[in-house]
C-alpha cells in the first residue's frame, strides 16, 4: 500500500518507497523460516524450493511482462518500444535491477516513462533467493549458528551500503550485495523466534515501536534522501518490529483484518499491475494524469490483480506441481525473454509506424554543436570551461549565460554569425539558471559557476549579454543578476524568455497527433504549455534596465507553437519538451537576431 500510493500519489506519500523495504525484510523472514525448519526435518531440496518460487513469480509476472509488450506495440514510438523490450529480457531473466543501473544518464528516458522500471526490486529478490538456500545448506553441513550467520553477512551488506551510498548512491540502491542486509534482517528474525517474548505487552511495544518508525520514514523521507543508506534502518527495524509481535493489536485486529488480509492476498499481482498502468495511461494521455484518474487506474490495477489470483495464480499454486506445469512456466518465461529480446534486435519495430513519423519522433537530443563538456558543464563533475568558450577579437561580443537550454541556441547563433559580424561567448552548465545567490536542488555547485560567470563577464567585458533558462522561479534573482552585470560590465543585457514547453515532449506530440489523426503534425500546434513567465520577467526587469525577447512570441501565434519548418525529421522544432533542435534554434535566433544586436553590427557582406 505504501508503494501503491507512493506511486500514484507522490506528493501524498514522498516517503511510500520504503514499502519495498519493508517487503525485503518480510520476505526474508517467510522464506528463510521454511527454509531452516525444512533443513531441520531434513526434508530441504532446492529443485522443490526452486519449484515453489517458480509457481509463486512466473505466472502472474508472464501476464503482466505480456500485457507490456501488447501496450508497448499499439503505444510506443520504436526507440522506446525497443528500451521496454530490454527491460521485459531483463524483467524475465530477473536482472531487471542491473538492467536499470546501466541507464542512467542526463537525457535518458525518465524513470515515470518506464513500465518496468518497479520490478527492480523484484530482480533482487530471486538473486538473493539464488544463492542463500545453498548458504543456509553450507551452515547446517558446518553445523554453524545461522542467526549468527546471518547477522555477519548482514552486517558485512550493511557496511557496504554506508560506504557507497556517498559516492556511487545509484549502484547502492539497486545491487543485491547492498540490499541484502534487508532481507537478512527479516532471516535473522526468524532464526531467533524462539528468543522473542512474546507477551502481550512487549509484543504492544514492539508493534508500536515499529509503527512509528515506518510512519517516520514515511514522512520525513523522499526522493533526494540518501537511500537506502542510513536511513533504511527506519522501515527495516519497523518491520522486523512489527513482524515479531503477532500477539500486538495492531497484528491481531488491524492487520488481520478481512480488508487488508485481501489487500495482502492480491499484494503481488496489485504491485505488478499498477505502475504499468500508470505509465501507459499517462502515454497514452500525453499529458499529465489528474487525481481522479489515478484513483481510477489504482481501481483498475486492484481489479486486475484480483483477476490474476484468481484465474492465474491460485490454479498453479494450489494444484499439484507437476514437471509437466513447471516446464510450461519456464517456456512461457523462456518465450517472454525470446519476444523482448526478438523486438530489440528488430529496433522496436519501427516498420509499425511510416517512415518521417518514426525520424520525426524519435529525433535525438542534438548537443552535437553545444560543445557539452567544454561549453556546456556537467556540474556533477565539471567547474572549468575551455578557453576556446570565447570569440577572441571579434566585436561585438555576445555573452551567453544559461543552462542547456541556452546551449541549444548555439546552433542558430552560429548560423547568424554567416550573415552579420560578431562574435559569441558562451559559458552555459546543466541544469543551472542564469542567476545570482541560487542553489538549485539537484544541481551541486550551480552557486559557485554562477559566480564565476559573473566574474567572467567582468574581465572579458562583452557588448551583450544573453540570459536564457528554464526560469519558473527566481526572478527576483535574475533582476539582482542583471543589475550586477549592467554595474560590472557595462554592457547591454538581454533576457530571452522561454522557449516553448511542450508537456510530453514535442517528439511524443508527433505521435500523438498521428495516432489520432494519421498523418503529419501541422506546423503549428496549440498543444505548448502557455508561457506564463513572461509577463513576471517583464515586471521585474523594467526596473533594472534590462531588454527583455520573448521566444514565445517569435515562436508561437494565434494558429500554435511551430513544431516544424519542413517535412523531415531534422526539421521539427525541439526533441524534447524545451530544448531546441538545430532547425528551432536557426529559426528563433533568425527571428531576433537584429533585435539582439540592435545597432551594434552591420551585415558581414561575405559569408564566414
Amino acid at each position: 500500500m505504501l508503494v501503491v500510493n507512493f506511486h500514484a500519489f507522490p506528493e501524498a506519500m514522498p516517503g511510500g518507497f520504503i514499502g519495498v523495504d519493508i517487503f525485503f525484510v518480510i520476505s526474508g523472514f517467510l522464506i528463510t523460516g521454511i527454509i531452516v525448519r525444512e533443513i531441520d526435518q531434513r526434508r530441504f531440496g532446492l529443485a522443490a524450493f526452486y519449484n515453489r518460487r517458480i509457481r509463486r513469480i512466473f505466472p502472474a509476472l508472464i501476464v503482466v511482462l505480456l500485457a507490456t509488450l501488447v501496450l508497448g506495440w499499439l503505444w510506443m514510438l520504436p526507440a522506446a518500444y525497443a528500451q521496454l523490450s530490454a527491460d521485459v529480457f531483463a524483467s524475465a531473466a530477473f536482472f531487471s535491477n542491473i538492467a536499470l543501473l546501466l541507464q542512467s544518464g542526463y537525457f535518458d528516458i525518465e524513470s515515470g516513462k518506464k513500465p518496468l522500471l518497479h520490478l527492480w526490486s523484484l530482480g533482487i529478490e530471486e538473486q538473493f533467493y539464488l544463492f542463500w538456500p545453498l548458504i543456509l545448506l553450507l551452515i547446517a553441513r558446518l553445523r554453524l549458528s545461522i542467526p549468527v550467520a546471518a547477522s555477519i553477512i548482514g552486517v558485512a551488506s550493511f557496511v557496504l551500503n554506508v560506504a557507497l551510498i556517498g559516492s556511487n548512491p545509484v549502484a547502492t540502491f539497486y545491487l543485491p550485495f547492498t540490499r541484502a542486509w534487508e532481507l537478512l534482517a527479516g532471516a535473522a528474525l526468524a532464526c531467533s523466534w524462539s528468543q522473542i517474548n512474546q507477551t502481550i505487552v512487549a509484543s504492544n511495544l514492539r508493534a508500536g515501536a515499529g509503527l512509528l518508525l515506518i510512519a517516520a520514514a514515511a514522512v520525513v523521507l523522499d526522493t533526494k534522501s540518501a537511500f537506502p543508506g542510513w536511513w533504511a534502518v527506519l522501515p527495516v527495524a519497523g518491520a522486523a518490529l512489527l513482524v515479531s509481535a503477532p500477539a500486538a493489536w495492531c497484528s491481531r485486529v488491524l492487520l488481520a483484518s478481512r480488508p487488508l488480509v485481501w489487500i495482502g492476498l492480491i499484494s503481488y499481482p496489485l504491485y505488478l499491475w499498477h505502475w504499468p498502468l500508470l505509465v501507459f495511461f499517462g502515454i497514452i494521455k500525453f499529458e499529465p494524469l489528474t487525481l481522479s484518474e489515478r484513483e481510477l487506474i489504482l481501481l483498475l490495477s486492484a481489479v486486475l490483480a484480483w483477476l490474476t489470483y484468481w484465474l492465474v495464480e491460485t490454479p498453479f499454486r494450489s494444484n499439484r506441481a507437476s514437471p509437466l506445469r513447471i516446464l510450461s512456466l519456464c517456456s512461457g518465461m523462456a518465450l517472454i525473454a525470446v519476444a523482448g529480446g526478438v523486438v530489440v534486435h528488430g529496433r522496436g519495430f519501427d516498420f509499425r509506424l511510416p517512415l518521417e513519423i518514426r525520424e520525426m519522433a524519435a529525433v535525438p537530443v542534438q548537443a552535437s554543436r553545444w560543445r557539452v563538456h567544454d561549453r556546456l558543464l556537467d556540474l556533477s563533475h565539471e567547474l572549468s570551461f575551455a578557453d576556446s568558450c570565447v570569440d577572441r577579437d571579434r566585436r561585438p561580443l555576445i555573452f551567453v549565460w544559461g543552462d542547456s537550454t541556452a546551449a541549444a541556441l548555439m546552433p542558430g547563433l552560429r548560423k547568424a554569425q554567416q550573415t552579420r559580424d560578431f562574435g559569441i561567448a558562451q559559458f552555459t552548465s546543466n541544469s543551472c539558471v542564469p542567476a545570482l545567490n541560487v542553489d538549485v536542488a539537484g544541481t551541486p555547485n550551480c552557486r559557485a559557476i554562477n559566480d564565476k560567470v559573473l566574474s567572467l563577464a567582468r574581465k572579458i567585458r562583452p557588448d551583450i549579454v544573453v540570459l536564457h533558462g528554464t526560469w519558473e522561479k527566481y526572478f527576483d534573482q535574475v533582476a539582482e543578476t542583471v543589475a550586477a552585470l549592467k554595474q560590472q560590465t557595462n554592457a547591454r543585457v538581454v533576457v530571452l524568455g522561454a522557449v516553448p514547453v511542450w508537456k510530453r515532449g514535442l517528439p511524443n506530440e508527433v505521435l500523438r497527433y498521428f495516432l489520432l489523426h494519421e498523418r503529419l503534425i501541422s506546423e503549428r500546434s496549440d498543444r505548448a504549455e502557455p508561457d506564463w513567465t513572461a509577463a513576471v520577467l517583464r515586471a521585474k526587469l523594467a526596473p533594472s534596465g534590462a531588454e527583455f525577447i520573448s521566444a514565445w512570441d517569435a515562436m508561437c501565434d494565434a494558429g500554435g507553437c511551430l513544431t516544424r519548418i519542413g517535412e523531415t525529421a531534422r526539421d521539427i522544432s525541439a526533441s524534447d519538451q524545451v530544448h531546441l533542435t538545430e532547425k528551432g534554434s536557426e529559426f528563433l535566433i533568425g527571428s531576433i537576431v537584429d533585435r539582439l544586436l540592435g545597432e551594434q553590427a552591420a551585415p558581414s557582406g561575405k559569408p564566414r
